[in-house]
């Protein structure tokens, strides 16, 4: 396959991770993004150039505008293009929400709802301009369904589903498409933590009756990529083990 060049925010642990060692096997160059964690962005490099990839990565705060902007500006500046974006980054800052202060809620809507925008608005530029591209947005199914503590998650994962359906209809008549990933529990540093009596609780959710693994949503990362998805835009798919059926 011809090579083709791939933007992965958040991409130094966890499914961003997974999601990059995927898209380097399938013959993407990649550009990693990660806000403080040098160490596992170096570390993901070394794994992806070990198997014969290429691997540039970009330390941004996708939150902050002029960030984001540096972060596509430089991939396009080293390879040319940009084919794929794949808005992952995010994080929590959990309380129910009488107690949840001010500055947690601005903080999650910052980093996983106007860092996708951010990200989006600057890749679609370079987008237009090659009448083709992807964007990827990785949501949770809990901003489907709700959750308990996370009000201000929830807002954020359902707004990148909102932005990227508008996306989709702006991009179609450019040859971008746009859909967004929901997935459920999976299995991280977080679950791994957790006691047995809550795992418990947590799989009796889910018909499969197992959490899933960092790869099965790069798996579908990587589909939603590629050419045999080419009649598929504006879509949310569940990888959730069948939780929010």
């Amino acid at each position: 396959m011809e090579r083709k060049v791939a933007i992965v925010t958040g991409g130094s642990r966890g499914i961003g991770q997974a999601i990059a060692v995927k898209l380097s096997e399938a013959g993407y160059d990649l550009v990693l993004n990660y806000r403080s964690r040098e160490d596992e962005a170096l570390a993901v490099k070394k794994v992806l150039e070990e198997k014969g990839g290429v691997c540039e990565i970009v330390q941004a705060d996708v939150s902050k505008f002029d960030d984001a902007k540096k972060l596509v500006q430089f991939a396009k500046k080293t390879f040319g293009r940009i084919d794929v974006l794949v808005n992952n980054a995010g994080i929590t800052k959990d309380a129910l929400l009488p107690m949840m202060k001010e500055a947690d809620f601005d903080a999650v809507i910052d980093v996983n709802l106007k860092g996708t925008f951010n990200c989006m608005k600057h890749a679609m530029r370079v987008m237009m301009k090659q009448k083709s591209g992807v964007i990827i947005n990785i949501s949770s199914v809990i901003g489907l369904m709700g959750n308990i503590g996370q009000t201000n998650y929830a807002a954020s994962k359902a707004g990148v589903i909102a932005m990227m359906k508008s996306l989709a209809k702006e991009g179609g008549s450019f040859g971008i498409r746009a859909n967004a990933i929901a997935p459920g529990f999976i299995q991280s540093r977080m679950t791994d933590n957790l006691p047995e009596e809550i795992k418990e609780e947590m799989l009796k959710a889910i018909p499969l009756k197992a959490f899933g693994q960092p790869e099965d949503v790069a798996n579908l990362v990587k589909f939603l990529a590629s050419d045999d998805a080419r009649y598929i835009t504006g879509q949310v798919i569940n990888v959730d083990g069948g939780m929010v059926m």
